[in-house]
């Protein structure tokens, strides 16, 4: 474990509904999280997010005296979040009094995705496309979109204005499904069949692609077995399923359609950075299916489409990584390259 002193640390938790990941951040380095201080614990296992740090300071012998906390839920006033599916509810001030802290910050998990990108090297990156990788803090002025699926669908803006990073949080997930294909319409007949409203999040996400592989079947006539996500995946790897191995390549098609709207919707002309739990599983289909050309079918602005960059970020820990930008910002240092602040 790093040697770093507490008064220079801030610990850094990446709060979801079945885990909580726990690292330190030194925020006068230049790669700020300290990636040999990464711990993972089952939330179920502990009565509250207290409990849990004072167990994770005992198993590393490390401490900190600020923290910095992405969670998966929305931040009200700053103050308390209550994760999704997750039975803790977090308070700021409540755990600054219970663990003696100068001082917690609670964040949005995404909006901390989308904080990690100022800090992502070349070679954690993955060109999803034939366009060069961006350089961020390249100009001026950036605007990227940050999106990615895991539970759900994330999507934030990360903007450059006047030296300084921003993330805008958005709930561009639940935007509704535009149907762009005489397929799309068929699936979106079937999916508000079953949901009423359908959004982006219904396809594109975990859930989503069993959502699909459903609506595929029925549009076959064939039968649909039970399977997991996973089980879709898996066959859909292992070619030995041709309405799984459809239902992935159509989903890389809807997941470009989307990415590509979203660069409309947010002017987000420096690139697109994709991220999430389910990326891993879907980036071989990103990368050699329909995921570019739906991308970048976006009629009049198609050739403007074809020079804005895709990018799958590589990193194993995204959101403990932007949650140690925060606290880089938090500290009075800058992202930014000495160059350019």
């Amino acid at each position: 474990m790093s040697s770093t002193s507490s008064a220079a640390t801030t610990l850094l938790a990446d709060l979801g509904g079945t885990n909580v990941r726990f690292a330190l951040a030194d925020p006068s380095l230049a790669s700020p999280l300290l990636l040999d201080s990464v711990k993972r614990y089952r939330v179920s296992n502990f009565p509250s997010m207290a409990d849990t740090i004072r167990q994770y300071f005992a198993d590393t012998g490390l401490s900190a005296s600020r923290a910095v906390i992405a969670a998966a839920g929305r931040i009200v006033d700053g103050e308390t979040v209550k994760v999704t599916n997750n039975p803790w509810l977090v308070s700021a001030h409540g755990l600054q009094d219970a663990l003696g802290l100068t001082s917690v910050r609670l964040v949005n998990d995404f909006a901390a995705q989308g904080m990690a990108v100022p800090l992502l090297r070349h070679e954690q990156l993955q060109a999803v496309g034939p366009q060069k990788l961006p350089n961020t803090g390249e100009h001026q002025t950036q605007t990227f979109v940050v999106m990615g699926p895991g539970t759900g669908l994330g999507v934030a803006g990360l903007l450059l204005r006047d030296g300084r990073w921003t993330v805008l949080e958005t709930e561009g997930g639940h935007a509704g499904f535009a149907a762009h294909t005489a397929e799309d319409v068929e699936i979106l007949h079937r999916l508000n069949a079953r949901f009423g409203r359908v959004s982006n999040e219904r396809m594109i996400c975990g859930n989503g692609i069993v959502n699909l592989y459903l609506a595929l079947a029925d549009i076959e006539g064939l039968p649909a077995e039970e399977f997991t996500p996973e089980d879709i995946t898996a066959r859909a790897v292992e070619g030995t399923d041709k309405l799984c191995v459809r239902t992935v390549e159509t989903l890389a098609g809807i997941f470009g359609s989307v990415a590509g709207d979203l660069v409309l919707s947010l002017g987000g002309w420096d690139g697109v950075f994709l991220t999430g739990g389910v990326l891993p599983i879907l980036l071989p289909w990103l990368q050699h299916g329909g995921f570019r050309e739906r991308f970048e079918s976006k009629g009049r602005f198609k050739e403007t489409m074809q020079q804005v960059p895709t990018v799958a970020m590589m990193h194993p820990e995204p959101g403990l990584l932007g949650a140690a930008a925060i606290a880089v910002l938090e500290s009075g240092k800058s992202l930014l390259p000495s160059s350019n602040a």
